[in-house]
């Protein structure tokens, strides 16, 4: 059996100054509570064969467990003492902090988490949510106490937006009633549900920039644009642009011109973020520092070819192929079943999405990927952020 959660409580609800305090927060939720220490509750998770674990994004908090069926009245017990009466031990967030802030130190010498951070500086304006790293920076994490968890506790956690999901091995009334009587009371008249964000302006140009890293011998580069939301009408389409674009097979059109055709690239694909807010829509590559203006030339290449072509039928028949194929094997296990039941929540997909599903992908055309494509993409307006060995440009 898995359960599966989330609340009104990521960065957004933090201020700039304390970027990373909601991750965390959240991190610290199971390091004790006022009735169970430390020790005492992964002892009592441990020796029941139990999971759960918190974490947090841009908008929203979110807990997993895992337990047999018949222990989910033990497992709500947990969660509902966690999120009741957490006691942010002094100790444990400092630990907290010392460990995520040695990670920023490893993380500074990683080209491709360097050129991805570069990237989101560079796409979306300062003090936009997708601007900044969720879990913020060494300056802003190093002054955090056990205090500011706390107050971003008692000011953030509550049941404002709460969905969660249970699969598995229980009865639907049992469930029900085993979550109504555990959370069924928690309030928090405080909860933040709403965020002002500065406006996302439309790139009309290419920004770019070159993220020297001394001694490493390859270089990691992306390239994009924000993106739809999850709720935006043409996501499916631009989903299913991606697919082609960056995805099928060995990794879509890039990775089969850049990495197979070209062997310039160790890698080559793209990725579409979705989720609550305009998540970036990006092609990446990690290529020999010699190659990078050839493979950026290429990822450009294959973006025009997007605009300017429609995708021919085959391709997208095999495309929607697989879109399609993937979704069963994401319904195999408990995890996946819940992760969708999620999404249908939370986006407002409706309780018939998955009957939808093939239909809906099936349906989209060459006009609906192309159009989905010039509503975010143009061939001179885009980010570009490389990270690597010094070199003397990239475009």
């Amino acid at each position: 059996m898995v359960l599966s959660g989330s609340f009104a409580a990521g960065s957004v609800f933090e201020a700039p100054e304390q970027a990373g305090l909601a991750a965390i927060t959240a991190e610290a939720m199971l390091r004790g509570t006022t009735q169970r220490s430390f020790a005492d509750l992964h002892e009592t998770l441990e020796s029941n064969a139990m999971s759960l674990g918190f974490s947090s994004g841009r908008f929203l908090t979110s807990f997993d467990g895992k337990a047999l069926g018949d222990d989910l009245p033990l497992l709500l017990d947990i969660l509902h003492d966690v999120l009741h009466n957490p006691a942010f031990p002094e100790d444990q967030v400092a630990l907290i902090k010392g460990e995520v802030i040695t990670g920023m130190r490893y993380r500074q010498l990683d080209t491709r988490y360097m050129a991805n951070k570069r990237f989101q500086e560079l796409a979306y304006p300062p003090n936009h949510i997708f601007h900044r790293s969720n879990s913020g920076e060494i300056e802003t994490v190093s002054p955090l106490t056990a205090e500011d968890c706390r107050a971003y506790y008692a000011r953030q956690y509550g049941p404002a937006q709460f969905i969660m999901v249970v699969v598995g091995a229980v009865k639907t009334a049992e469930a029900i009633a085993t979550v109504e009587a555990a959370l069924g009371h928690w309030h928090n008249p405080n909860q933040q549900t709403t965020w002002e964000q500065p406006p996302l302006l439309e790139l009309n140009d290419i920004r770019h920039a070159l993220v020297t890293l001394p001694g490493k011998t390859q270089s990691d580069l992306v390239l994009g644009v924000p993106g739809p939301a999850r709720s935006a009408p043409d996501y499916r389409a631009a989903m299913l642009a991606n697919n082609v674009l960056g995805v099928f097979g060995m990794m879509g059109r890039l990775g089969s011109t850049i990495r197979e055709d070209k062997g310039w690239a160790y890698y080559s694909a793209s990725s579409l973020e979705g989720g609550i807010g305009p998540g970036p829509w990006r092609a990446y590559a990690g290529v020999n520092p010699a190659n990078v203006k050839e493979a950026v030339q290429l990822i450009r290449q294959e973006i025009n070819r997007m605009l300017d072509e429609p995708v021919n039928t085959q391709e997208l028949a095999d495309n929607q192929s697989n879109l399609v194929a993937r979704l069963p094997l994401r319904l195999e296990k408990n995890e996946g079943v819940a992760a969708n039941l999620m999404a249908m929540e939370r986006f407002g997909l409706g309780l018939d999405y998955l009957r939808r599903y093939s239909e809906e992908i099936q349906a989209l055309t060459p006009a609906d990927l192309q159009a989905a494509m010039h509503k975010y993409w143009k061939p001179d307006a885009f980010a570009l952020s490389v990270a690597g060995p010094e070199i003397e440009a990239a475009l």
